[in-house]
């Protein structure tokens, strides 16, 4: 066992606190969706999110000059905005019709931090894209007034699923997946809220988020009912390795057309944790173990539909 008692006992109370208090959780943990951003000026995380926007469209092979012709009119949905749903605001500035935002805690606010960092958003984009950001709020000279449901509707459900039905033109999220308690029930709410034809793209962060102890990968030694009671409820790694996502997707009838790492851990890191792997994670092989990250997609064909 890689942790000491007084660290479970801890991430059980926390847990604790997490599932019967949530917003006390998200303001005593001072959650935000992106990790700790305290020392990211307002530019930093505006930058940051043009960076989301040109991960996902460049993943997909969308040149930059066709942006706004890929994306006019398309419905998106984006699990796991944070607390500022840039992404979602520079989609809609290049094109498109509306963004739903779905979280499980209510992360999102009005801070001087954020609304600064909505400003250097704007003033990234010219006129053109600016004028379809403003279309975002329900009042642009007050912003903390809230979006304009129109163009963004935020979306706040315990489990994190957005209960739409044939909604979406495309579904993102980034650092969002391995976070969600059932991934099951997650990639059917996904299939249910896309149009046939829809597709969805995801990048999943696999590292520890810090929980590890001394090795990249012993937080996958905890039992998974000692790790449920440790943390189900804080929206913390779920554990769940690459090839658990592919598991799901074919027992769906989807099949990736993207599907490649963001990085890996040496043979070393892997080898040494082989041991001391919980009984979910014994039989994932080498190579897929060595994963710290993932891109994938999936189109939602007419046989989903």
């Amino acid at each position: 066992m890689s942790y000491s008692l007084p660290v479970i006992l801890r991430a059980i109370a926390s847990n604790q606190l997490a599932r019967f208090a949530p917003g006390l959780y998200v303001k005593l943990t001072g959650q935000t969706g992106r990790g700790d951003s305290a020392k990211e000026t307002a530019a930093d995380i505006a930058h940051y999110f043009q960076q989301c926007v040109s991960d996902y469209l460049e993943t997909l092979s969308i040149p930059r000059h066709e942006w706004a012709s890929y994306l006019k009119d398309k419905v998106i949905l984006e699990y796991g905005p944070g607390d500022i749903p840039g992404v979602a605001l520079l989609l809609v500035a290049h094109g498109a019709s509306k963004v739903y935002c779905v979280d499980r805690f209510p992360l999102v606010s009005f801070t001087q931090k954020n609304v600064d960092v909505i400003r250097c958003l704007h003033d990234f984009l010219d006129e053109r894209e600016r004028q379809r950001f403003v279309q975002c709020f329900k009042n642009q000279q007050a912003l903390d007034d809230g979006f304009n449901p129109e163009h963004i509707e935020y979306l706040v459900h315990p489990d994190g699923l957005s209960e739409l039905r044939d909604k979406a033109d495309i579904v993102i999220s980034r650092a969002v997946l391995e976070h969600v308690n059932d991934l099951n029930a997650t990639f059917d709410d996904m299939l249910r809220a896309m149009k046939p034809g829809a597709l969805a793209i995801h990048q999943v962060d696999l590292r520890s988020h810090g929980l590890h102890v001394v090795n990249p990968l012993d937080f996958l030694s905890p039992a998974q009912w000692l790790w449920r009671l440790m943390h189900s409820h804080k929206g913390v790694p779920n554990r769940w390795r690459a090839n658990r996502y592919i598991d799901i997707m074919a027992h769906l009838g989807l099949h990736p057309f993207i599907f490649f790492p963001t990085g890996k851990y040496s043979n070393d890191v892997v080898a040494e944790q082989r041991p001391n792997l919980a009984k979910p994670f014994r039989l994932v092989d080498d190579e897929i173990l060595s994963w710290q990250g993932f891109w994938i997609a999936f189109r939602k064909d007419e046989k989903h539909a």
